[in-house]
């Protein structure tokens, strides 16, 4: 077997973060015709992908799994009914990518939060494909895989992944135990930004480590974690930064952005590393300085070890 089909020995879950190559071979694999493919993006599919996409995929949205006004994932009963109108049950091999490696992620932590015991992403997205000289379609993508009766376990099957506004609080008066990580850059995390244009707060979730981001003011900037070409970092360059911020495999993390994609990209990157005691706290920086008047804020004004 050609090394680009091996599972990345440095990572515990490295069958779930796919090359060019093996996705490709699942895709012919005739025994593997029960996959189901996704590009995953935002909003309605824009010209990029009616010009070119992964042959055979379907579109999943992620405003079919979030609404605002914090952006939160959709309730229980409607993630349920969305997953089954997609075809998705508990035992059904997805396989993910996109051209926002953070949207990606969103979808790839919602899935795992259901219960979907194989979630794949491909390594590096559309561009990696692109780069391997892989076949394209161009049209709209495929259709709806046919809807499921049921999902097949209880729903949902790891509640533990996710981690709501109730929680925090407890958390954050955790002192030296705060399981709380920040996947936002330098400037968002000493409150010199928000990062977003639609949030005006500016400050930290107190006690919160910093998990790093991407560098500026790039939302979708994951540069921490992925080299030039948006494929995943060495786990041990990961794990390294991570250390010294406290954030290591035997203690919980709970990571947060400003509204969950990095957070979720975050996770998945931790999952793949074999991290066990890792969820997502949904809302963010977004909803948590929402509720300033019952939440406290962290300004902080330190130098930047990065």
């Amino acid at each position: 077997m050609t090394a680009s089909l091996l599972p990345r020995p440095d990572l515990p879950r490295g069958r779930q973060l796919l090359t060019p190559a093996g996705l490709a071979a699942l895709l012919g694999d005739p025994s593997q015709q029960g996959c189901r493919l996704f590009e995953v993006g935002s909003g309605a599919p824009q010209q990029s992908l009616l010009q070119a996409h992964i042959p055979g995929a379907a579109y999943l949205d992620t405003e079919w799994l979030e609404h605002g006004p914090f952006w939160n994932k959709l309730a229980d009963a409607e993630l349920l009914a969305l997953l089954l109108a997609l075809g998705v049950r508990h035992d059904s091999t997805v396989l993910l990518y996109g051209r926002n490696s953070c949207a990606v992620g969103r979808a790839a932590h919602l899935l795992l939060y259901a219960g979907v015991r194989d979630v794949r992403m491909l390594d590096g997205g559309l561009a990696a494909w692109l780069r391997d000289g892989r076949n394209t379609a161009a049209g709209p993508p495929a259709a709806r895989y046919p809807a499921q009766p049921d999902f097949g376990v209880p729903f949902p099957a790891c509640p533990q992944y996710l981690s709501v506004l109730a929680q925090m609080q407890a958390m954050v008066n955790l002192a030296e135990d705060n399981p709380l990580v920040s996947i936002r850059s330098w400037d968002e995390h000493i409150g010199l930004t928000s990062g977003y244009s639609y949030i005006d707060a500016k400050g930290e979730i107190p006690g919160a480590r910093w998990g790093r981001a991407g560098r500026g003011d790039d939302v979708n900037s994951m540069s921490a974690y992925q080299d030039d070409y948006g494929c995943l970092l060495p786990a041990a360059e990961i794990q390294r930064f991570w250390a010294e911020a406290g954030i290591v495999a035997d203690k919980p993390a709970v990571f947060f952005c400003g509204t969950g994609w990095r957070a979720s990209l975050a996770f998945f990157y931790a999952w793949l590393m074999g991290f066990e005691q890792i969820s997502v706290f949904d809302g963010g920086w977004m909803e948590w300085s929402g509720r300033a008047g019952s939440f406290p804020s962290d300004q902080r004004s330190v130098p930047s070890t990065d």
